[in-house]
């Protein structure tokens, strides 16, 4: 699409991708604003106990990120020719997609209430799909959704929610979390090497910072 400012950079778009294995279609959300805060913090692994052991820890740090998304309808509704979807359901669609990210498969569910309606013993494991983020070509992790908070904050004539808010914190999955069969292992694992590399590009960067602590 065309720009009025063919100068201006194009800016990524952040977002959410979830995968119920071993279905390979995704679930796709896209970010319509990306979000102007992230806060990540940090939860260093148990230390091992005994003396020399200071500096021991049994794993990668627990990361947990929290931000906040904004969606609109408002575009939409002003090409309604265009945008039958959001004129019949306003947003919907996807504030369900974001709440499917902590449900069970609907299937299973209903096939474990069929199993336990019969007597069964055996009921299947309900997972919640595996989700990754995507913040740009250099931050892509497996991510569990631990919890979401959404506040609808203007409604059409028909009561569909046309402007929301959706709050997210997220628990990055580690090695540690996953199988080895499992790709968010694997992306994990990629997103290490990312942070690896990041790291070593530091120290052939500007220096001037560090110049300016060390002792003479």
């Amino acid at each position: 699409m065309g720009s009025e400012f063919p100068r201006s950079p194009r800016v990524l778009k952040g977002g959410i991708v979830a995968y119920r294995l071993p279905d390979l279609f995704p679930t796709v959300i896209v970010f319509q604003y990306n979000p102007d805060e992230v806060s990540r913090s940090f939860q260093a692994g148990a230390s091992g106990g005994g003396r020399g052991d200071a500096n021991r820890v049994n794993g990668p740090p627990q990361e947990t990120l929290t931000f906040s998304v904004e969606i609109d309808a408002a575009d939409q509704l002003e090409r309604p020719s265009e945008n039958a979807i959001t004129v019949e359901n306003g947003l919907h669609p996807v504030i369900a997609a974001l709440e499917r990210l902590i449900y069970p498969s609907y299937p299973v569910v209903i096939a474990n209430e069929a199993l336990a309606f019969a007597g069964s013993a055996f009921i299947l494991s309900e997972q919640a799909p595996l989700a990754l983020l995507i913040w740009g070509p250099r931050r892509v992790l497996p991510v569990q959704i631990q919890s979401l908070s959404i506040k609808e904050e203007a409604f059409d004539q028909k009561l569909n929610p046309i402007r929301a808010k959706a709050d997210l914190s997220l628990k990055v999955q580690t090695y540690r979390d996953l199988d080895v069969t499992n790709p968010g292992y694997w992306v994990y694992l990629a997103s290490f090497t990312q942070k690896e590399v990041m790291s070593a590009l530091n120290l052939l960067g500007d220096r001037t910072g560090l110049e300016a602590i060390t002792p003479i």
